[in-house]
C-alpha cells in the first residue's frame, strides 16, 4: 500500500547479484525502460547503482535499457522498440541515434507476449526486410517470440523463423559479420559491408538503373548475389550507376560491389 524504494531496490539488486554469479558468464542484461515514471515521474531508479553492480559483477556484461530516452551513462547499447534507428513510425524511438551500438526490438505481429486473438502475423518477406534495414543501419535485430501457455512456440512464428533462415542459409554473408555500408539508408534500400565488399540490399527496385551515391571508393566488379551474373555500371566522383534489367523487388535481389583496395 506504500512505496519503499529501497526495499524494491534492495530486492532487485539481489535478483541480479544472483544471475550474475550463479550462473556463469551472462552475455547482456535488457531492462524494459523505466515505464514506473510515466506515473511517479519524480521516481529515482538509480540506473548508475544497477548498472555498476552489473559491471563490477561481470565487467563484460552488457547493459540495454528499452526507455525510449537518449542513453544513460553506464549502458552499452541503444535499443528502439518498433523502430528502425533513425526512424519514428511506432512513435516510441523518437530519440537521437547514438554513437553505441544500436538495436531494433520488434514483434513478428503486434503483441510482446502470447495472445490468442493476434494473428495478424508479418510475412517473412517483411521480417527479412525489417532484418536488413537493421543491418543496413549498423543494428541488431531483437525479434520478440510470444511462446504458448503450455510452452510451445506459435506455428506462425516457427514458419517464419523457418523462413528466416533459409533466406540466411543463402544470403547470409551479406547480413552476419557487416557493418553499416557506406551509403545512408535510401528509399530503394539499405547498404552493408565487410571487407572490400559492400552489399546493397534493393527492397523498392527503382528502375532499370539505380544510382548509388558512392564517393570516395571505387568499384571494381558488380554482380547480383544470386546469380553472379555481371552487371555494367559506370562511375563517377558522384556515384555510381548500376544497370539492374527488369526485375522485381524482393528483399533477397542484392546487388555486390567490390572496391578497389
Amino acid at each position: 500500500e506504500k512505496e519503499d524504494a529501497d526495499a524494491y531496490f534492495g530486492f532487485m539488486k539481489a535478483q541480479l547479484t544472483e544471475l550474475l554469479t550463479q550462473y556463469g558468464p551472462v552475455g547482456a542484461i535488457w531492462f524494459d525502460g523505466v515505464w514506473d515514471q510515466d506515473e511517479n515521474p519524480g521516481f529515482d531508479w538509480r540506473l548508475d547503482e544497477l548498472y555498476g553492480l552489473i559491471h563490477t559483477l561481470q565487467p563484460a556484461c552488457l547493459v540495454v535499457n528499452n526507455h525510449h530516452l537518449t542513453p544513460f551513462e553506464g549502458e552499452d547499447v541503444q535499443t528502439f522498440e518498433r523502430d528502425l534507428p533513425g526512424e519514428n513510425s511506432a512513435g516510441l524511438s523518437g530519440q537521437e541515434v547514438s554513437r553505441l551500438p544500436l538495436e531494433t526490438c520488434q514483434t513478428m505481429n503486434h503483441s510482446w507476449g502470447y495472445r490468442i486473438t493476434d494473428c495478424d502475423y508479418k510475412s517473412i518477406d517483411e521480417l527479412v526486410r525489417y532484418l536488413a534495414g537493421a543491418a543496413g543501419r549498423g543494428g541488431n535485430l531483437l525479434l520478440n517470440i510470444g511462446p504458448q501457455p503450455d510452452g510451445r512456440l506459435p506455428e506462425a512464428a516457427l514458419e517464419r523463423l523457418a523462413g528466416i533462415g533459409q533466406w540466411l542459409e543463402r544470403h547470409g554473408e551479406t547480413i552476419y559479420g557487416t557493418q553499416a555500408g557506406p551509403v545512408t539508408p535510401r528509399t530503394w534500400g539499405v547498404t552493408t559491408r565487410r571487407g572490400d565488399k559492400v552489399y546493397l540490399h534493393i527492397l523498392d527496385w527503382p528502375d532499370t538503373e539505380l544510382f548509388v551515391p558512392l564517393q570516395g571508393l571505387r568499384v571494381r566488379q558488380a554482380t547480383a548475389f544470386d546469380s553472379g551474373e555481371r552487371l555494367d555500371f559506370r562511375q563517377n566522383d558522384d556515384g555510381v550507376v548500376i544497370r539492374l534489367g527488369e526485375r522485381t523487388a524482393a528483399p533477397d535481389h542484392i546487388v555486390v560491389l567490390t572496391i578497389r583496395e
